[in-house]
């Protein structure tokens, strides 16, 4: 499977999947819309992930997740940010 789904306390159902640019997981809850395809995902709007401290982050992960595959938009910070590839298998990944 390419995401995983929790419950957590805090944000109710979780669908977690690895982020190859990152190095390590992301989530998206009840504010995006989830396709229900575990295999080929698609999550909308994006996903914004900013890593640091406010007002600026020193890291950030902006990506659309679709049809299985994470589209890296160009204001990432990552080696991946432009670029579109598939999602991992999220059961080799533990980090979460």
């Amino acid at each position: 499977m390419k995401i995983r789904q929790e419950e957590w306390e805090s944000r109710g159902t979780v669908y977690i999947f690895y982020c190859e640019g990152c190095k390590t997981h992301h989530y998206a809850d009840k504010r995006w819309s989830f396709n229900g395809d575990f295999e080929k995902p698609t999550f909308s709007p994006s996903i914004l992930v900013e890593i640091g401290h406010y007002p600026k982050p020193n890291d950030i992960c902006h990506s659309f997740v679709k049809d299985g595959k994470i589209q890296y938009l160009s204001d990432c910070t990552h080696h991946l940010a432009g670029q579109t590839v598939e999602l991992l298998d999220e059961e080799n990944y533990e980090d979460c």
